[in-house]
């Protein structure tokens, strides 16, 4: 054998289809009532399983985003140039109506065809994923104002992603971005030091600061601004009808720890032109259901990268040999592929559900259960991505921790969608505001879990045993993580149960709600089928 000879390695995974190797995702679009969008979704799975697009994934976090404050003759320009490969990126998700799909075609299963096609997409690549998701969201609070959303959102729901700051009637497309947070407030927004003042011509201009903006290059943004009515909401142009750039400045990108592709910038509004949404003082109101369908997207995204790293490691394991076996015969391995593989469709089959729950909103028991189970799901899901991304990152051993696999990439993601769109903290408060606020989501919520009831006595006593945490008061503020928790843990149970593959929900209810569990991935008990759930969530070779 030569020194340069290659052998005991895996082969690239690529070339396969992501929806089609995806059982859960497959069988929850069915159920979940966007059966109609299979074929939709497969393209994207055989696009995102490409080689040429894997390899922008690469390219575009390799190569991150540039910040032109001024041009060469000194006039302020504030733009930012992205590399090639991320502009294929957007052109596939813009193209395939990943930032509108259900404002596109408002049908049965709509979001949820749009949540999978999501799902599918961003595991080429997440940090994309922020200006479509955003755009995605911007139209139920654009709505509120329908004299602004009839003049934008026939631009936003086209299928054409055109690029480039000019005004928006003289687009075939346009993206929205937000800009809420502020140095000294972080997640108190009502914090916001950002004045709007209203002009004799019916705007406002808006003088203030913003210290997380992402996505600069968007062509709009819901802000909100301190009006004389109290804080408001805005639709502010980047460029205004006669040409003229807003006096939207960017003073710097930030330096992120992931999510490299993405511009994520601060920027400084100087009399900066915008158009109230809503009324003065309820912009938190009207800008809520934006926040709702991007914390939905976070959601989302950490089951992409759950899925993601659980394919790269059953994939590794597969065809990677120690100590005379294949890895994934090993069992002590095969217990770790299995418990990573357990949480991820679980995590799959939840995303679908509340994506489905919002198709089915005009049914007020599923939009009672949406409002609780929202919040329950975006602290619950964010955080579970990061001990599993890790976890399948140490199954490839020291090829997952070098760049040229996506392992690195993926850990540094993971992270991302638990701190956007409200930290754990914010969300885990927010549970216990509509327990108090909304009790009526509570009991959609407990008919939700109690659907399964009967199936499993683990389950059973997990729904008992939280019925009497929150008929007790257990629900203050020091231990609202552990309440939030249960109710996760409970309601993804619930789910396995009913939908999932009967190996798996075994599986979950014996360590996650059985209690025989350790502390780190891979501690399932003994005398589990592991195996066949394995080969379940293995890409095919």
């Amino acid at each position: 054998m030569k020194p340069a000879d290659v052998f005991n390695q895996p082969p690239p995974l690529v070339d396969y289809n992501l929806f089609e190797a995806d059982a859960p995702l497959r069988e929850a679009l069915e159920r979940e009532g966007a059966g109609w969008a299979h074929d939709w979704v497969s393209e994207l799975g055989r696009l995102a399983g490409t080689e040429e697009a894997i390899a922008w994934g690469f390219q575009a976090n390799s190569n991150p985003p540039q910040l032109r404050t001024h041009d060469r003759f000194g006039n302020r320009i504030d733009e930012v140039e992205f590399h090639p490969a991320w502009h294929r990126l957007m052109e596939v998700a813009v193209g395939h109506g990943l930032h509108a799909l259900p404002w596109r075609e408002p049908r049965p299963g709509a979001h949820t065809a749009r949540a999978a096609g999501f799902y599918v997409w961003s595991q080429v690549e997440g940090g994309h994923g922020c200006p479509v998701s955003m755009t995605y969201a911007a139209v139920p609070a654009l709505r509120k104002q329908p004299n602004l959303a009839a003049e934008w959102e026939p631009l936003i729901t086209t299928l054409d992603y055109d690029p480039g700051l000019r005004p928006h009637e003289a687009k075939r497309g346009v993206l929205f971005g937000m800009a809420m947070t502020e140095k000294q407030g972080g997640s108190d927004v009502r914090a916001n030091t950002t004045r709007a003042t209203p002009t004799a011509g019916g705007e406002y201009q808006l003088t203030g600061h913003k210290w997380f903006c992402s996505a600069p290059m968007c062509d709009a943004f819901l802000v909100l601004a301190q009006a004389p009515g109290g804080l408001s909401c805005f639709l502010l142009p980047r460029v205004l009808p006669d040409g003229t750039r807003n006096a939207f400045h960017i003073q710097r990108l930030k330096d992120k720890l992931g999510n490299r592709s993405n511009a994520s910038s601060e920027i400084e509004l100087d009399g900066a032109i915008a158009w109230l949404v809503g009324e003065e003082g309820k912009g938190v109101r009207t800008i809520i259901e934006m926040v709702n369908h991007t914390r939905l997207d976070c959601i989302i995204g950490s089951a992409s990268l759950m899925r993601q790293a659980v394919a790269q490691a059953t994939h590794h394991a597969a065809h990677r040999s120690a100590f005379g076996r294949l890895l994934t015969d090993q069992p002590l391995m095969l217990n770790v592929l299995a418990d990573l593989a357990i949480e991820s469709e679980a995590t799959t089959i939840l995303m679908m559900r509340l994506a489905g729950a919002l198709d089915r909103a005009a049914d007020g028991e599923e939009a009672r259960f949406r409002r609780l189970a929202l919040a329950v799901s975006k602290y619950w899901a964010c955080k579970r991505a990061i001990p599993l991304v890790s976890e399948a990152l140490e199954c490839l051993g020291g090829n997952g921790y070098v760049e040229e696999s996506i392992m690195p990439r993926l850990y540094r993601e993971a992270p991302l969608n638990s701190t956007w769109e409200g930290s754990g903290n914010v969300n885990a408060l927010d549970v216990l505001r509509a327990m108090v606020r909304e009790p009526e989501s509570v009991t959609a919520f407990i008919d939700e879990v109690e659907a399964a009831r009967g199936t499993d006595s683990r389950l059973d006593r997990s729904v008992v045993e939280l019925k009497k945490e929150l008929s007790n008061g257990a629900a203050v503020e020091a231990g609202a993580r552990r309440v939030v928790e249960h109710l996760a843990m409970t309601l993804e149970g619930s789910l396995l149960v009913r939908y999932g593959d009967p190996a798996v929900a075994d599986a979950f209810c014996a360590s996650r709600l059985g209690g025989d569990w350790g502390h780190s991935f891979g501690t399932l008990p003994q005398g589990l089928e592991l195996a066949s759930i394995v080969q379940r969530h293995r890409p095919p070779a």
